[in-house]
């Protein structure tokens, strides 16, 4: 799973390109001191399949759309997921759905399904991370609340623990930072010289 690279083109501590607009993966690396570019990477994801499968696949493709314009660095694409029972709660397009996706995991524990990719020097990389996270038992006006405050959009599962969503959470079992959207462990595994 580690990164390796003889290419003079990566230096000791490679230039890292986030292919993702996440404000939440940002805010991440930012907090690391890892110096990064964005580019955004416009490719159609995958929303069914196996959940590892599909978080790597999605990671992959914002990857390599990314590493064909800029070859000479180290792009990452990441990827999350919510599954409860073998289904994907993917980024809800209204309160409509995303209130049903919060009633489906109330009082029930999900998987959150994070797929990584490292995309330079010629090779690519990916791993799987995965923590559990049981939900509170929700009831209508916790639901109603959370919907209002609109931080649901743009999130898998519609929450986002980092922020209003924490109340809906009872107890994580794992990378608290793969739920936020990725994972720091899981990254540092394949690349440990990002830190310099």
């Amino acid at each position: 799973m580690r990164w390796r690279c003889s290419s003079e083109s990566l230096a000791e501590r490679p230039t890292l390109v986030l292919a993702s607009g996440s404000p939440q993966r940002r805010a991440i690396l930012e907090q690391l001191g890892i110096e990064f570019s964005v580019v955004v990477a416009g490719v159609d994801e995958l929303e069914h399949g196996p959940p590892p499968e599909v978080a790597v696949e999605n990671a992959t493709r914002k990857a390599q759309a990314v590493a064909a314009e800029r070859p000479d660095e180290l792009v990452l694409g990441a990827d999350t997921l919510v599954v409860l029972d073998g289904t994907i709660y993917g980024k809800a397009p209204g309160p409509e759905q995303a209130g049903q996706a919060l009633r489906a995991l109330g009082g029930r524990r999900h998987t959150v399904v994070g797929g990584l990719c490292l995309v330079g020097c010629g090779q690519t990389r990916t791993a799987v991370a995965t923590t559990e996270v049981r939900f509170r038992e929700l009831s209508e006006e916790l639901i109603r609340w959370y919907l209002d405050s609109g931080e649901w959009r743009e999130r898998a599962g519609s929450y986002a623990i980092q922020g209003r969503g924490a109340a809906l959470v009872a107890e994580i079992d794992g990378d608290y930072l793969n739920v936020v959207g990725l994972s720091v462990a899981t990254l540092l595994e394949m690349v440990p010289r990002l830190l310099g």
